[in-house]
C-alpha cells in the first residue's frame, strides 16, 4: 500500500482522500496546512501526523506521495520540493502557471527518473470520457462543439463582499480558466488535438481575475467553443457535432450521462453509471502507474497524461497572453 502525504485541507483534498481509502491502494500519513488549527482538525477527521512546516513535511511525514492541492501559484514549488526529495506527486490541476514552470518541472523529473508527476485531470481518467472518444473516433465528420461548465462558486460571495478569495486572485493564479475552464480545454485538447489558434473573451472581477468566459478553439476544418465560469450557473448541455450526428453530454466535466443521436434519429447511451467518488479512476489509474512504472502498458499511459498536461498548459498560457490576463508567477518568464 502506498504511504500517502497530502498538501491543503479544502474539500478537494477531502474528496481525494476518500477516493484513495476506497480504492484501498493508500494509506494516509501525513497532512502539510499552513494553519495547525485547519491541519489538525482534518488530521483528527482522515489521521495522520499534522506539518506547518513543508520541509519537515517531506522529510518526516513517511509518504511515499504527495498530493498538492494548495493555492495555483504555490503548486509550483511544492512540486519541485517533492520531486527533488524523490516522492512520487500529484498535483491538482492546473499543475503549474505556466510553461516555464512546467519546464523547470520537466528538468527536475529528468534528474529523477524513478519519480512519476501527474496532473490530477480527473475526467480523463473516467470510462465516459473515454467513450466519448471512442464515438469522435467514429465520426465520419466533425463539424465542432460546445463545451460548458459553469458553477457558481461560494466564494464569490466573498469577492462580492469585498474580499479576495485565492481562487479569485491572480496573486494565487486563480479565476474562472484556471479552476473550472480547465476541465473544457483539456476535453477539446484530448478530443480534438492542440488547436491551431485560441481566442477568450474573459469577464474580468473586481480582483482582477477572469469571472466567466468565453473561448473559441480553430482547428483545421471546424472550430469549438469553450462557455465556462464561477460567477453563475449555466444548465446547458455540451455536444459534439457530426454531419447530421451529435454527441451530447449533461455536463463537459462531470460526464454523467452522454448519448449519441446517430444521422438515422436512433439514439445510443454511451455512458456508465458513475463512481460515487469521481477521483476514483484517476486515483487507481496513478496507483498501477506508480506500482507498476517499467510495465510498457502504464509507462505508454503516464506519457500520454504528461504530454497532454504540457499542452493544455500551454494553451491554458495562450488563452490568458489572448485576454491580458497576467499572474505574478509569469514574472519569470
Amino acid at each position: 500500500m502506498l504511504t500517502l502525504g497530502v498538501v491543503g485541507t479544502n474539500w478537494i483534498t477531502q474528496q481525494f482522500v476518500e477516493a484513495a481509502a476506497a480504492s484501498e491502494e493508500y494509506q494516509l500519513t501525513s497532512t502539510y496546512s499552513r494553519h495547525e488549527d485547519t491541519g489538525q482538525a482534518f488530521a483528527d477527521k482522515n489521521g495522520g501526523q499534522v506539518f506547518t512546516d513543508f520541509d519537515q513535511f517531506l522529510r518526516d511525514g513517511n509518504a511515499q506521495v504527495i498530493y498538492i492541492a494548495s493555492p495555483n501559484s504555490l503548486h509550483a514549488k511544492q512540486a519541485l520540493a517533492a520531486i527533488n526529495a524523490d516522492k512520487q506527486v500529484i498535483v491538482e490541476k492546473p499543475l503549474v502557471s505556466n510553461p516555464q514552470e512546467f519546464a523547470q518541472i520537466k528538468a527536475a523529473l529528468a534528474a529523477h527518473p524513478d519519480v512519476r508527476l501527474f496532473e490530477a485531470a480527473r475526467q480523463i481518467h473516467q470510462p465516459n470520457f473515454r467513450a466519448i472518444r471512442k464515438q469522435i473516433a467514429a465520426m465520419e465528420t466533425l463539424n465542432g462543439a460546445m463545451l460548458t461548465y459553469m458553477k457558481y462558486s461560494s466564494r464569490y460571495d466573498d469577492v462580492l463582499a469585498g474580499k479576495d478569495p485565492n481562487v479569485f486572485t491572480t496573486t494565487y493564479s486563480g479565476g474562472a480558466l484556471q479552476d473550472l475552464g480547465v476541465y473544457v480545454v483539456y476535453d477539446a485538447v484530448a478530443w480534438f488535438g492542440k488547436p491551431n489558434r485560441v481566442h477568450y473573451y474573459a469577464t474580468p472581477i473586481r480582483t482582477g481575475a477572469d469571472g466567466k468566459g468565453v473561448a473559441v478553439f480553430g482547428y483545421d476544418n471546424f472550430d469549438v467553443t469553450l462557455n465556462f465560469g464561477k460567477t453563475t450557473n449555466s444548465y446547458l448541455p455540451s455536444e459534439v457535432y457530426g454531419l447530421k450526428d451529435t454527441i451530447v453530454m449533461d455536463n463537459a466535466a462531470e460526464l454523467n450521462s452522454v448519448i449519441y443521436h446517430a444521422a438515422d434519429g436512433s439514439t445510443k447511451k454511451l455512458s456508465e453509471e458513475p463512481d460515487d467518488n469521481p477521483m476514483l479512476a484517476e486515483v487507481r489509474d496513478f496507483a498501477e502507474v506508480i506500482n507498476n512504472p517499467k510495465d510498457p502498458d502504464n509507462a505508454r499511459h503516464y506519457q500520454t497524461w504528461f504530454h497532454l498536461s504540457e499542452i493544455v498548459n500551454g494553451v491554458l498560457y495562450d488563452l490568458r497572453r489572448k485576454a491580458s490576463l497576467v499572474f505574478p508567477a509569469d514574472s519569470q518568464d
